[in-house]
C-alpha cells in the first residue's frame, strides 16, 4: 500500500486545523482563495496542469538602470488635449449631459454643425 506522504504531511499545515468551536462535519467557513490555491497546486502535482498560473513570473524584464519607467502617455498628446477641451466646452454650453428620465437622448443638432 503506497501512502502519499506529502498529503499526510499537509494535514498538519495550519490551513487544515479545525476550529474546535465548529461541529465535526464540514466547515461552514471555507477560505475560497486558499482552496483554489491548494487545488491548483494539486492539479500541477497530478500532471493535469503544466504550471500554477499564480507562480508564473512577469512576462517583461525589468528596465535597465537609467531608463525612465514610462514614456509619453496618450494624455500628453495634443490630440487628446484638444478633445478634452472640446468636451469641456460642450459641457459648459449644455450640449453634453448625462441622460436622465426627462431627456434620455443626445441633442439632434449642435451649434457648430
Amino acid at each position: 500500500m503506497d501512502i502519499n506522504v506529502s498529503s499526510v504531511g499537509d494535514m498538519s499545515n495550519p490551513e487544515f486545523h479545525r476550529d474546535r468551536r465548529e461541529h465535526g462535519g464540514a466547515s461552514q467557513r471555507l477560505d475560497d482563495d486558499k482552496l483554489a490555491e491548494l487545488t491548483e497546486d494539486e492539479r500541477v502535482e497530478a500532471g493535469v496542469d503544466d504550471y500554477n498560473p499564480d507562480e508564473v513570473p512577469q512576462a517583461t524584464d525589468p528596465l535597465p538602470p537609467g531608463v525612465p519607467a514610462y514614456g509619453r502617455g496618450v494624455r500628453d498628446e495634443p490630440e487628446y488635449q484638444e478633445e478634452q477641451a472640446e468636451i469641456r466646452r460642450e459641457e459648459d454650453l449644455g450640449e453634453l449631459h448625462d441622460p436622465d428620465a426627462d431627456d434620455p437622448f443626445p441633442p439632434t443638432r449642435y451649434e457648430d454643425s
